[in-house]
């Protein structure tokens, strides 16, 4: 029940990224053409991602013997998710320009996600064995 959970909010997460990564944004605050909340937004929106992802497989899979697997694989979906949506910017929309910046804030996001869970694997495994 709590993987199937997981797995909703994970879809309609990465559409939701998806969605306003495609749309049009009208606000900027930016330094020497650097804009830092958009980097933090950035960072935070992959290692929520990530971390959705994650959890799914946790609570997806009976073993945990393929953690750090798992995460390895949910990091790099990430990271290329990440690349992807950079392209579509480029090539579906007239608005929106890849950049650079913003696939190194993503990846930032996505490590920040795999050290937090590399951290945490104790306390994630018997989180698991409680609702199991």
């Amino acid at each position: 029940m709590v993987a199937r959970i997981l797995l909703f909010v994970s879809l309609i997460y990465t559409g939701a990224i998806t969605y306003f990564s495609l749309i049009v944004m009208d606000f900027k605050v930016s330094l020497a053409g650097f804009d830092p909340t958009d980097k933090m937004l950035h960072a935070g929106a992959y290692l929520f991602l990530a971390l959705l992802w994650k959890l799914f497989f946790v609570f997806k899979h009976s073993d945990f013997k393929r953690y750090t697997t798992n995460l390895l694989w949910v990091a790099f979906a990430c990271f290329v998710f990440g690349m992807l949506i950079e392209v579509l910017q480029g090539t579906l929309t007239s608005y929106r320009t890849p950049d650079w910046w913003d696939v190194l804030a993503n990846s930032t996001g996505v490590l920040l996600a795999v050290l937090l869970f590399l951290v945490m694997a104790p306390t994630v495994k018997s989180l698991k064995q409680k609702v199991d």
